[in-house]
C-alpha cells in the first residue's frame, strides 16, 4: 500500500533564507553553514527540518503531486518574516530529509498565519493526489474580528521622499490651511491629510492612492 500522506512540526521560530545570504567576491549569494557568524543560523534551520522530516516520519517518501497545508505559529503579531518568503525555507528542508523527491511536487499550497507566543512553530501536512482533493471556500463573519493593521515598509517610508516633487510652488488658495500637500503642494485640511516619515511629510489622500 503506497502511502499518501505525512506530517511535520518543527518547533522554533520560522526564518527566511533571504535574511541570512552572503556574497562571495564574484557577487553570488551564498548560504554560509560553518563561518561561526550568525549567517549559519539559516543552513542549521535547513538541517534541523531534515532532521526531523526523516524522524517524524520513517521509511516514507512521498514521490507524487502533493497538496500542501501549511500552518505557521508566530510570537509576534507583526514582527515577523514575511509568510510568502519562509514556504522556500521550509520545502528546501523537507527536499533535503527525502520526504519528498522535488519541491515542485506541490502543485497546491494554503499556508495559514498563526501566533503562540510560548510555542512559536510550524505544522505542514503533505497530502498526495491521488487519494486527497481539496475544497476551500472564503465566507463572510457572522461578526466582525478586529482588524490587524500593518504599517508601511520601511524601504517604502524611505522612498516617499524621492517620489515628492518640491519644485510645486505652494497654492495658497486657502491661506488657511495649516497642511501641505509635499506633492501636490495644494493645502489640505487636517482630516484629509495623512502623515509618513514620522510625520514629517505631509500628503494629502490623493496623491497618497496614487503612489500606493
Amino acid at each position: 500500500m503506497s502511502i499518501s500522506y505525512a506530517k511535520v512540526i518543527i518547533k522554533g521560530s520560522p526564518i527566511s533564507k533571504s535574511n541570512f545570504k552572503l556574497f562571495n567576491m564574484n557577487g553570488r549569494a551564498i548560504l554560509p553553514y560553518n563561518s561561526g557568524k550568525y549567517h549559519d543560523r539559516y543552513a542549521l534551520y535547513e538541517e534541523e527540518i531534515a532532521f526531523q522530516c526523516r524522524i517524524q516520519n520513517p521509511n516514507i517518501v512521498l514521490t507524487e503531486a502533493l497538496i500542501a497545508v501549511l500552518k505557521v505559529y508566530y510570537k509576534s503579531i507583526k514582527r515577523h518574516p514575511d509568510t510568502n518568503n519562509i514556504t522556500k525555507s521550509i520545502f528546501d528542508g523537507i527536499e533535503k530529509s527525502g520526504l519528498i523527491v522535488n519541491d515542485a511536487q506541490v502543485t497546491r499550497l494554503i499556508i495559514e498565519e498563526f501566533y503562540d507566543a510560548i510555542n512559536p512553530r510550524f505544522e505542514l501536512e503533505l497530502f498526495g493526489e491521488s487519494t486527497y482533493t481539496m475544497n476551500y471556500s472564503i465566507v463572510e463573519r457572522k461578526e466582525k474580528a478586529q482588524s490587524i493593521n500593518y504599517d508601511l515598509p520601511s524601504n517604502k517610508r524611505n522612498t516617499i521622499g524621492s517620489k515628492i516633487n518640491k519644485s510645486k510652488p505652494v497654492d495658497n488658495s486657502c491661506p488657511n490651511s495649516k497642511f501641505i500637500c509635499e506633492i501636490c503642494r495644494k493645502p489640505v485640511s487636517k482630516d484629509a491629510c495623512l502623515s509618513a516619515n514620522k510625520g514629517k511629510t505631509t500628503l494629502c489622500k490623493n496623491c497618497f492612492n496614487k503612489l500606493f
